[in-house]
């Protein structure tokens, strides 16, 4: 009831619009622009997916941090963190919902890609990619529950919000892969989830082994829930404790 709450809530936002409807188109285009001046047409579907993996994070990232400064800004953050529920329980909802309405992202960009550029979205393994597009978002909603204890605490999480959108998606190897990054970007990789939910979804578009991937994105994921909970208890108690709640 909360995710859905969450989601008819993101819809009528003209920020969440703008940024779940507009920016994956945007990024789509620019993609497929950028592959094909490097002559590589055979990336098209990947470009498509990654574009769409993009979206995705960005609603995640800005959708977490945006649900807790409008609870902030409404006056209701203090009675949902005083809401007789583990506060991890609270806001789950909220970064599970921002993750289904970015699943709209991956929906508009291999759209876009198919009837403006011809980009047919033929998949190599598609009941795998059905499998690997939800485990990419719970993924990223986990990582979004760990994101949203700092915001509660922050007064301004766009900040943070901003400064993470890119490094994330480039870390993950959503457009770009990996191993063009320098050698020491590897065990940060390894240990988000999105990067994990994103090979998951790019192999199951271009063919490779699906199923470990989403393996290690769900456990790395059920990881960041755990540390998530336990940090989202001690982010409400402190801002409790320094009447910060409502700081806008």
């Amino acid at each position: 009831m909360g995710a859905v709450m969450q989601v008819k809530m993101n819809s009528r936002g003209p920020f969440e619009i703008a940024t779940a409807m507009i920016m994956p188109i945007v990024q789509a285009t620019v993609a497929v622009y950028l592959l094909r001046a490097a002559e590589s047409p055979h990336r098209m579907v990947a470009a498509a997916v990654g574009a769409g993996l993009m979206g995705v994070w960005s609603t995640v990232l800005f959708g977490s941090g945006g649900a807790i400064q409008r609870q902030r800004f409404m006056g209701t953050l203090e009675m949902l963190m005083l809401a007789p529920r583990h506060p991890a329980i609270k806001v789950l909802p909220i970064t599970i919902a921002t993750g289904l309405t970015g699943a709209y992202a991956m929906i508009a960009t291999l759209g876009w890609g198919w009837l403006i550029y011809g980009i047919r979205p033929e998949f190599a393994h598609p009941w795998a990619f059905l499998v690997a597009m939800p485990a990419c978002i719970l993924g990223l909603g986990m990582f979004g529950l760990l994101l949203a204890s700092t915001f509660v605490l922050m007064r301004n999480a766009n900040a943070l919000c901003n400064a993470l959108e890119y490094p994330i998606w480039l870390l993950s190897g959503m457009l770009v892969p990996i191993t063009v990054l320098p050698a020491w970007t590897g065990p940060l990789a390894a240990v988000l989830p999105t990067t994990w939910g994103a090979r998951a979804v790019h192999e199951a578009a271009t063919g490779g082994p699906v199923w470990p991937a989403i393996a290690w994105c769900l456990g790395i994921s059920l990881v960041c829930a755990g540390i998530g909970a336990l940090s989202m208890t001690y982010v409400e108690r402190r801002a409790r404790a320094a009447a910060t709640l409502a700081l806008a």
